[in-house]
């Protein structure tokens, strides 16, 4: 029996996090090997999720739904901009940013109603200074804390990780990307050194191997920063280790630490 779409999830995000921890302690031969067995489990995440569904041809997905499945291709806190240009090009469904603008304020009423009553919530990720919800930034609850945190160079180690989800999407694909996939790709090749072939060409390879290239300078520092921040964020009550400390009482996390 297959793995349902939960499980592989799970499994997804522990190899993430495997991933990085071998990064951090140097060991690139594990890394590899785990890198290996996480792109197993994505293809079989993406046959799971992107398989037609025949009895229910004309169901509605909601927009949570929806936005979920997008941030778990990108594996990494995203802002709407990115959320719906990943929507756009890979999967099915109307989706507005008119629809993202309240949709954090509106997960985190739920929890507050009922925590932990649904399998996964919107939330936010975290500055890993003051452990306050980071600006524009959408993140899933299942993650692992660290992945939450947001440091100095969590911007830029984001960034990459998610061009190298996308990529690795891309050469998954049976058919060939469309017009929003190639504009998305182009949107990653833009921001990374060398990610253009000949003539300006952008390939989902050669993307994947610049951002490869820069994310091994950063990630073990970033990985060092976001488990300190997660270590700091184990302290809070459950509804503000998902949704941040309101600013003043941000500050007093911050000085406490």
């Amino acid at each position: 029996m297959s793995d349902s779409p939960d499980q592989l999830e799970r499994r997804i995000s522990e190899l993430r996090t495997r991933v990085r921890r071998a990064v951090a302690d140097g060991d690139r031969s594990l890394a590899r090997e785990l890198r290996a067995e996480l792109r197993r489990a994505e293809r079989l995440w993406d046959s799971a999720v992107m398989a037609p569904s025949a009895p229910e041809p004309a169901r509605v997905i909601p927009v949570r739904e929806q936005v979920h499945h997008a941030l778990n291709l990108l594996g990494v806190p995203a802002a709407p901009k990115l959320i719906l240009g990943v929507h756009e090009a890979f999967f099915s469904g109307e989706l507005a940013s008119g629809q993202l603008t309240s949709l954090r304020r509106d997960e985190e009423r739920s929890f507050r109603s009922g925590p932990h009553t649904r399998p996964f919530y919107l939330c936010a990720a975290l500055t890993a200074d003051l452990l306050a919800p980071a600006r524009g930034l959408l993140a899933l609850s299942t993650w692992p804390a660290a992945r939450r945190m947001i440091g100095p160079l969590s911007p830029r180690v984001d960034f990459l990780t998610a061009a190298l989800r996308v990529t690795e999407h891309l050469e998954r694909l049976d058919a060939e990307p469309g017009p929003a996939a190639r504009r998305l790709l182009w949107r990653f090749a833009a921001g990374i050194p060398r990610a253009t072939g000949p003539r300006g060409a952008v390939e989902p390879s050669g993307v994947r191997a610049a951002a490869h290239a820069e994310l091994d300078v950063h990630l073990a520092a970033d990985t060092a920063c976001r488990e300190e921040a997660a270590e700091r964020a184990a302290k809070l009550d459950p509804v503000t280790r998902l949704f941040g400390a309101r600013l003043q009482g941000a500050r007093a996390v911050g000085n406490r630490s």
